[in-house]
């Protein structure tokens, strides 16, 4: 099987941001799978579109592919362009935001493919509204993990930690955190401690006895919409108003960490809650919950050991290539 991934190299393009999930995580998983991979990295085309619909053209048809696999950002390609490849090839799109994009991307975008694929499940009746009927669902996953991990020898650094760029409200959960006693380590952009690499990061997950995830959609936490002015334009003008799970749910399992996230609809169908991860649904619950994880290491540990066989074995993009393909019955 030959395989055409047109994605971007970088984190939406940008060199300094580092590495995209598509290079991180599509990329290698496609390359377990197909015979043969070509990838077309349009970063350099993203401010020339009527260049890059030139350039996609004619290194595709150069190729002949079985498979052109996209995953969009915005409007980066025409509609033109994504018909003329569906009339020669099978094209497919991984639509990453269905929860709160579908209205205003996906419902315009997926007719041009052979293949959609969501990973918002209450969204599949949306596609059925629409007529389209090649949708797949599939979920975020883990773009790597660490193998082998001997739990008993495991040496802890950090009691809370929390990997991920800043926001309003993340920095107002941790500065809450802080108030009721709780210290958080912080990297990613905008903390303090700043940008980590690949490796950093899972060494963090496996090194923090609690890894924190919070959710960068709005908030409604009354508390936090009137701490401040600018929390309140916030939830007035924000359009991501609707949680998702996001590959750092599968991440941090997947090297070896504890996860305490956020709750989001659906969450249930990767992770047993409270075997394999726990959940919070808002500061007071966060706050019992990591107390009481901190102070139950058996529970913790078993909770640990549980998601991580759960996130290797099951929530890889590997795992989640080989199910779409499987459901477009194409040969592996």
């Amino acid at each position: 099987m030959k395989i055409a991934p047109v994605f971007l190299r970088y984190d939406y393009g940008i060199k300094s941001r580092g590495d995209s999930l598509e290079y991180k995580g599509f990329y290698p998983a496609l390359r377990q799978i197909a015979d043969e991979i070509y990838p077309f990295w349009y970063d350099e085309y993203l401010d020339k579109k009527d260049e890059l619909q030139k350039r996609v053209i004619k290194f595709i048809d150069d190729v002949n592919p079985d498979i052109v696999f996209f995953i969009l950002m915005r409007d980066e390609f025409s509609f033109d362009t994504f018909d003329y490849l569906k009339s020669k090839y099978i094209t497919i799109n991984w639509f990453c935001d269905d929860q709160w994009r579908f209205e205003n991307f996906t419902k315009y975008y997926a007719p041009h493919f052979t293949y959609s694929v969501t990973t918002d499940k209450f969204a599949l009746s949306k596609y059925k509204e629409i007529g389209y009927k090649n949708v797949i669902l599939s979920q975020s996953a883990s773009f790597g993990c660490s193998k082998n991990i001997d739990f008993k020898t495991i040496k802890y650094k950090h009691n809370v930690s929390f990997v991920g760029g800043i926001s309003g409200y993340r920095k107002w959960i941790v500065k809450e955190l802080l108030k009721r006693g709780v210290k958080v380590e912080c990297f990613g952009a905008g903390w303090e401690n700043g940008r980590v690499s690949f490796e950093q990061m899972a060494e963090i997950f496996k090194t923090s006895k609690i890894n924190l995830n919070i959710s960068n959609s709005v908030s409604y936490d009354i508390r936090y919409i009137f701490s401040s002015i600018k929390a309140l334009k916030e939830f007035i003008k924000a359009k991501k108003r609707i949680e998702q799970i996001k590959a750092r749910n599968f991440e941090i399992p997947a090297f070896g960490g504890f996860q305490l996230t956020n709750y989001v609809p659906s969450f249930e169908d990767c992770f047993e809650i409270g075997r394999e991860v726990a959940v919070y649904t808002s500061i007071n619950d966060l706050v019992l919950q990591i107390n009481y994880y901190l102070g139950n290491e058996k529970e913790r540990k078993e909770i640990i050991i549980n998601s991580y066989k759960k996130a290797i074995n099951e929530h890889t993009y590997l795992n989640r290539l080989e199910e779409i393909f499987r459901r477009m019955n194409v040969d592996l």
